[in-house]
Parts: structure tokens; sequence; C-alpha cells
């Protein structure tokens, strides 16, 4: 990785020089969402530090017409330039003063356009239920588009204040990231909206919204208002969101120790919004999708989803919004310790969803990428906003959640919660960087947090503990784990027999010490169970547990951020006993350590089959989940004759398991019970292709659509899936009407997500020309992602995406674009390879060059996957306990 700058300021053409210093914005803002465009004033109160001939703000797709300078009582006209590489405008005042340092207010006129793009102020449409489309204006401003709404010190250190007013027609509602103070009808019709001071903030978290919406009655929760704001028509969605809502203010106020730092809390949802939901403080936006529910219609995993969003959104309240980081560097600051506690915050809000047990599946999204050559640090340097942008990723929200709740376990969860809020109320209203927050937790823990944690913060990557049974206790070992190198290799050689010769560890996969919280519970061969605590910070160690090992668990509790290695003999131990000795989120950890080692050549596919197969009376959902995930990976490279004993395999396990758990939901039943007989189902129905499910999924979906309640949400949800997999065109046209007309923002989702199940060619090139047309532009990337994972047609998804990749790209948010070529990873030729490869050679995605990189590597190395086991797995799988 190349550093451009030293990070400071001055070395960095992105950044504004310090010479000036804002306080307070005073901004005016009139959206005319008929034409698309708006105009407005802003009035900035400075204090300029040192004498200076220019003032540098940042705007972007502007217009600014007027802009005035006011010093000691005296005005004068600035000239404006603009550079549209940095997005920076000068002012300099036109009679060539100087300005001297004091007290300064900066005056400007603009006016732009409502764009398509899902950033800055931006237009978002919804149809009514009498079919007539409205128009709503609203704003996503993180990480730098404030500057594409009015021209500010568009960096999050630049704290100030805002005050805004709306002039908006009278007939639309508007909102603000404070209450409104004083409203009044204008002599031509329109509305003024006066909204009361903002707390000192950063731009990024500023927002307006204006449209045909209404607002709930609010909750009062703690003395502050909540509320969930909608278009016109949805308030019967509502319910469940504002529960979740309310809990997650009550218990964030009560973990912080600190109260809301705002005046009420808008939570908001948008048709059309390019993120999951962004913390704008007190007015918080979000997709439908993770706000409006009906609880009698969605899934568990859909009602999780839901919580954790909006507790990720409500904890940036002040972990984010009352402290923020310096420079966009550290954004994993914010968005890592948001996803810890929303996690905590689910878990606290049903504990009976196990949410730190579902957070392994997240977390090994993290591991994917960071086992690549290709990954980078949770914090790096960023230079410009594209690097900023390409900084919203696994590494920053999955791996720094882990990293944070590896430290968490680690030292306890009240000295680590005591030195959070020592850490808030320390820095309140100001910026930190990650040094601060080692600081706070050493205060309050006593231990030396920042050597432990900078390893894991600063460095790329992670490692693999080695475990081997050594006199009265183990030896542990630690190398960092990676897949292999980034770009082709030769297809392996085979052996008499035709199997793979695997080469070892590569160079880069040997070196690499981290400080790795270590916790280990053992059976000794005398009948004891004990535990103990390591801090594995050498390349090895000893540790003594008072006697011979029997088996033993490390990474006990499953909350560390690596992965382990066992002995052949500790590893037949403690997978024979596993059902009986390990909690289900270490057995997890089992599974996905071992399909990570198939993955790196360091075991073979027989070796997971056998593992799951032996853990075929499991009864946990997250780890059903995590088998039947690396099952369908490797029939995704199995030559055609193993991709169906693999099928059969897949149809056995899950058949019996849904045999032991019942085919129908009972009352009372919990919810990850009902959750785990959808997962079943659909791996039954779907890569299992069993013809009783099948049948059966035809029959249900057809109840369903008569009766929506007729059907228990998990299993109407993969009931849609399988019936979709099996099905032909007639089915086709149904789910397509059934996604128009969904009453349930989940419900439109999930029937637009069945249209990629289907096999037939024709209906899938139908498909692809619906995401790029009709589908909302916040949807249609991810789709087409998806599509390119299709078990047939995955190669005619990727030639779709590169024959129309100017016009997809021009029409999709840049956030998003990164993130649909994600779907590479699911091609499987090196042919196909080779292409894509070259073609992102010359296609730059200035947003998520890194991304892209990670993605081209990890489609190489599920190449090299397949070229090494893909004929081998239909032995493996008709006799897996060989």
């Amino acid at each position: 990785m190349t550093l451009f700058t030293d990070g400071s300021p001055d070395a960095n053409p992105y950044r504004l020089p310090r010479d000036v210093l804002p306080s307070r914005y005073d901004i005016v803002i009139e959206p005319d969402i008929a034409e698309a465009r708006f105009v407005g004033g802003v009035v900035i109160s400075a204090t300029v530090q040192a004498p200076v001939d220019s003032i540098m703000l940042n705007a972007a797709d502007l217009e600014c017409p007027r802009a005035t300078l006011r010093q000691n009582g005296s005005s004068v006209d600035a000239e404006v330039t603009f550079d549209a590489e940095t997005e920076r405008m000068a002012l300099r005042p036109a009679d060539g003063r100087r300005l001297e340092p004091g007290e300064l207010q900066i005056s400007c006129t603009f006016a732009g356009e409502l764009n398509d793009q899902l950033r800055g102020f931006y237009r978002s449409t919804f149809v009514d239920e009498d079919g007539e489309v409205h128009t709503i204006a609203t704003t996503q401003f993180e990480s730098t588009n404030a500057r594409r709404a009015f021209p500010c010190f568009d960096e999050p250190d630049f704290k100030a204040v805002f005050g805004v007013t709306m002039t908006v027609p009278a007939d639309l509602m508007a909102v603000s990231c404070s209450e409104v103070v004083s409203s009044e009808i204008l002599a031509d019709g329109r509305r003024r909206d006066t909204f009361a001071d903002t707390m000192e903030m950063s731009t990024y978290l500023m927002a307006f919204i204006v449209g045909d919406l209404e607002a709930t009655v609010p909750v009062d929760v703690g003395g502050v208002p909540l509320r969930i704001v909608h278009v016109r028509g949805r308030s019967a969605l509502t319910g469940f969101g504002l529960e979740a809502g309310a809990f997650a203010l009550a218990w964030l106020v009560d973990y912080y120790g600190i109260p809301y730092p705002g005046t009420k809390v808008d939570l908001i949802a948008v048709p059309d919004f390019a993120f999951g939901a962004m913390e704008n403080m007190g007015a918080i936006t979000f997709r439908e999708t993770l706000l409006l529910a009906d609880p009698d219609k969605a899934t568990t995993a859909e009602l999780l989803r839901i919580v954790d969003v909006v507790a990720h959104e409500l904890a940036h309240m002040w972990f984010g919004n009352l402290v923020t980081m310096d420079w966009w560097n550290g954004i994993w600051l914010k968005e890592a310790f948001a996803t810890f506690m929303q996690v905590a915050t689910t878990d606290a809000f049903r504990p009976e969803w196990k949410r730190w047990d579902e957070f392994s599946i997240e977390r090994g999204a993290a591991f994917d990428v960071d086992a690549l050559s290709t990954t980078r640090p949770v914090e790096y340097e960023v230079v410009s906003p594209a690097d900023a942008e390409g900084m919203y990723d696994v590494l920053t929200y999955e791996k720094g959640a882990a990293v944070v709740r590896m430290l968490e376990q680690y030292l306890g969860p009240d000295r680590f919660a005591a030195g959070v809020q020592h850490y808030l109320e320390r820095h309140s209203y100001a910026n930190t960087t990650t040094t601060d927050l080692w600081d706070a937790l050493e205060t309050s823990s006593g231990e030396p947090v920042r050597s432990v944690m900078d390893g894991w913060i600063f460095t790329r990557g992670y490692p693999i503990v080695s475990v081997e049974p050594y006199g009265a206790g183990l030896t542990l070992s630690q190398h960092r784990f990676v897949y292999g190198s980034a770009g082709p290799k030769s297809k392996p050689s085979g052996d008499a027999s035709g199997s793979a010769k695997v080469a070892g560890p590569t160079a880069e996969s040997t070196g690499g010490i981290w400080s790795v919280p270590v916790m280990v519970r053992a059976r000794l061969t005398d009948g004891r169970t004990v535990t103990e605590r390591l801090l594995l910070s050498d390349a090895s160690a000893y540790i003594d547990l008072g006697g011979p090992v029997e088996w033993a668990i490390v990474n006990s509790g499953g909350h560390g951020y690596y992965r382990v290695r066992y002995s052949a003999e500790l590893l037949t131990a403690v997978a024979r006993q596993a059902l009986e000795v390990l909690e289900p989120i270490e057995r997890y950890g089992l599974v996905d350590d071992t399909y990570a080692a198939v993955v790196a050549g360091d075991a073979s596919a027989a070796d997971f089959i056998a593992l799951v197969t032996d853990l075929g009376s499991e009864t946990d959902l997250h780890v059903w989940q995590r088998m039947i995930w690396g099952l369908k990976g490797l029939h995704a490279i199995a030559e055609p004759a193993g991709r169906e004993a693999l099928a059969v395999l897949i149809r056995d396990l899950a058949t019996t398991a849904l045999g032991v758990l019942g085919f129908e939901p009972q009352p009372g039943e919990p919810d990850l019970e009902r959750e785990l007989r959808g997962v079943l189902f659909e791996a039954a129905g779907g890569r299992g292709r069993d013809e009783l499910v099948r049948a059966r999924a035809r029959e249900l979906f057809e109840e369903a659509v008569g009766n929506s309640a007729a059907v228990e949400p998990n299993l109407a949800a993969a009931v849609v899936q399988v019936t979709a997999a099996a099905g032909d065109e007639t089915d086709y046209e149904q789910m397509l009407e059934l996604y128009r007309s969904a009453d349930t923002p989940q419900s439109e989702l999930r029937y637009l997500q069945s249209l990629l199940l289907f096999e037939d060619r024709e209906l899938f090139e139908r498909t692809l020309e619906l995401f790029a047309s009709e589908v909302r532009t916040q949807n249609a990337p991810y789709l087409l992602g998806a599509a390119m994972t299709h078990l047939d047609h995955g190669p005619l998804a990727w030639a779709f995406i590169r024959d129309r990749w100017d016009e997809l790209t021009d029409r999709f948010p840049q956030n998003s674009i990164s993130r649909m070529v994600g779907g590479i990873r699911g091609l499987r030729t090196r042919e196909l390879a080779a292409e894509v490869e070259a073609f992102f050679a010359e296609h730059e995605v200035p947003q998520g060059a890194l991304t892209i990189a990670q993605h081209i590597e990890k489609m190489w190395v599920n190449v090299r996957l397949g070229e090494r086991e893909g004929a081998l797995i239909g032995q493996a799988a008709q006799s897996p306990d060989s």
C-alpha cells in the first residue's frame, strides 16, 4: 500500500487549511421538487487564525452566484473560483484586502440540482396506493457530500452549530436535525419552517428532508421524543421499529452513562437510500426495509436486522456524533464501535436470538477478506474523498467490531464499559484519534491496551493459532493465515490417484505476530475441566494446564479474532465430542475454521464433509447455517457428478434434521427454531432438490398467496425460494407481480430476490434487464452482483455487466459499484477469471480500487479451489467418513 502524504492537512491537497475555523452555519434552503432544483443561502460565522488573502471551503456540483465577507463591520464582495478535482471553492476579497485574525462572517448564495445519485441533496420517489408518483428531497452527506448541498468546511474536525430554515410547499413535511421552533405561511402559499440550533457537530451529520411524509405520535424515552417518519400510508408498519428504537435509546443511555446529546430522535424511512442507514444527528435516515415491518409477516432475520440497524445508528449519537474521529482514516472508531454496540443492544433486546453467536457469521465475512494478500489494516491513511468511500467495508465494520469484542471479553465487560464512558466524557463535542480510545481503556483497566490492540488495527491480516499437546499442557504457536497469492497460479498437478498436491504455506503466511488474547478450556485425562487465559504475544508459548490433555478448545467462548488449527490427535478428540462438550458458538468456529482450511489448501473437501456429517445431529441454527453454506460452496465448484452426489448429501442431512425439528411450526416455538426450519427447508428443496419438499413448497406457496398469515414467515420465505428454484414461466410471472404489489418492504425484496433463482435462461435474462431498468438503484447493483453467483448463469450475468458497464455505472450510486463487482467471486473458470482481471485493469473504480482487487483475488482463490477439489467432491460426498 502506497501512502501519498504524511496525513497532515498541509500535505494533503484534498484537505482545507486551518487558518479559518467555522463555529456556526445559518442555512436557508428552498427545494423545488418539481424542477429537481434547489436554491439557498448560508452565513458561516468563523474565526480567522492568521492573516489570509483568501478563504478555502468545500463545494461540489454547486453554483455560487454571490459571496460576501464581513469583518470588523465592513463587507466586501468575494471573487469565487472552483477546483473541481479537489472539490474546493476559494473566496478572495474583490478589493484585494487581507483578512486579519478575528471574527469573520462568510455569506454565500448557492443553487444546485436534486440529483439521482443518492448523495448530497437528492431525489427519492414512491408510488402511493392510488398509483400516483411522489418525490421526496432528502440528503446523504457522509462522507464528503454536504459540499454538494451548501458551501461548507466539509471535514469532520470542523465542528459547528447549525441553524436551518426551509421554505417548502405548505402541504409537505420538512424534517431536520432539531425540532421546528417556528412555522409560517408565506404570501406565495409556501411554508417557512425554522429549526432549533443543533449541538456542535460535523457537517456530515447534517440533514434535511422534505416530502409527502407523516410521522407517528412521539414516544417519550427518558424525556426524549422519538418517532418514525415515513411516506404517507405506511403507518401500520411502524410499531416494531418504534419498539426497537425506544428500547435501544434507553439501553444506550444506561450503557454510556451520558444523556442523549440531542433534543429529539426522528427515525426516517426513505424509499431510495444508498446505504443501510445514516446517523444524522436527530434525523436518522434508513432504507424502508430496515425500519418498517409487519412482525406477523417478517422473518426473524428481517426483524433482527431492523433492531440491529436502529441500534447501530442510535449508538452513533454518542460514538461518532458526540465524539468524532479527527479524520476519515479513523472511520473505524465510530463504525466498529457502533457495530459492536448494535450486537450488544440486540442481544439485550431479545436474548433468545443469541445475537453474539450470530455475529460469528459476520465476523466470518471479515475473516474471508482479511485472509487475502490484498487486505488492508483497519486503519490506514485516507487522502481523497474516494479513499474515504473505500473504507466502508467489512474490515471497518465487522473486523473492527470483532477485535473490539475480543478486547471487551479479555478486559471484562465492566472495565471495558468504564473505559468507554471515560472516553466519551473526556472528549465530548471534540475529535479524537485511535490513541485516545486506548488511553481511556488503559486508564479504566490497568491493562496495556495499546500494545495489544495496535497490531490488530494497524496490521493487516490475522493469525492462526496452532495447538499441540505437550506434557502437562499445550504448546501454542501463531502465524498469519492467508489463502495464497493474488493472481492466477498454474493448475495443481495430481498424483496417480488423482489427488491434488497442495503447496505448503506461502512466505507471507509464516510472518506476523499479534498479541492474541487466548481463552482455553480443556478436559484433562484425569477427568478435570480447566480454563486458562493467555496473552500470546510471541511466535509460540507453552501453557501449563496441570496435566495431560484429552481434548481442548482454544478460543473458548468463540470471541477471538483468530483461527485455530488443532493437531490431528486433538482435532479427532474434540470433533468426536463436539455436540456434548462445545458451546454452539465454539462448534461454529470449528466448522468455520475447517472450511477456511479447505479454501487455503490446508485441508481437503473430504475433511469438511466428514466433519459436517459427524455434526448431523446438530440443533443450533448458526452452526447449521455455516455447515450448509460450506456445503453449498463446495457444491458450486464440484464437477457435475460430484455436484449431484453432494446434492444428495445436502438433501439427506437437511431432511433428517427437518424430521427431528418437525416440518410444521408449533405454538410457542422459539424464534431460532422457526428460522432453522426455514434454513433446512430451503437447503433440502433448493440445492438438495428434494421432490417432496418442492411439492410441499408449492402447496404452501399457494396458501400464502391466498392468505399471507397462513404460513409462518420464516417458512414462507423459504417456500418462495424453493418454489422459484423449481419454477417455470408461470411461477416467474406470479413472483414478478408479487414483487410489484408487495405490501411490506421485506416482501418486496423477498420476491425480487427470488427472480434470481429461476433456472430457465430466458427468464434469467429478463431478470437482468429488470435489474438494469426498473429496480431501484439502491438495490439493483447488489442484485446484479448476486446474479453472477448463479450456478448455471453466472457467466451470463458477468457478460451483461461487462457489455453495459458504462450505462450501469452512470446510473448506479458510486458507492455501490464495488459491491456489484463482488459477484465475480462466484465465477469459477480460469478463462473467465482472466477475462475479468483484464477488464478491471482497464476500467477503474476510484471509490473501491482496493475492494475490487480483493474481489479479483478471492475469485482466483475460488478458481484454484475448484481446480484442486472439484473432481474429488463426489467421492467425498458418497463416502463422508473415509
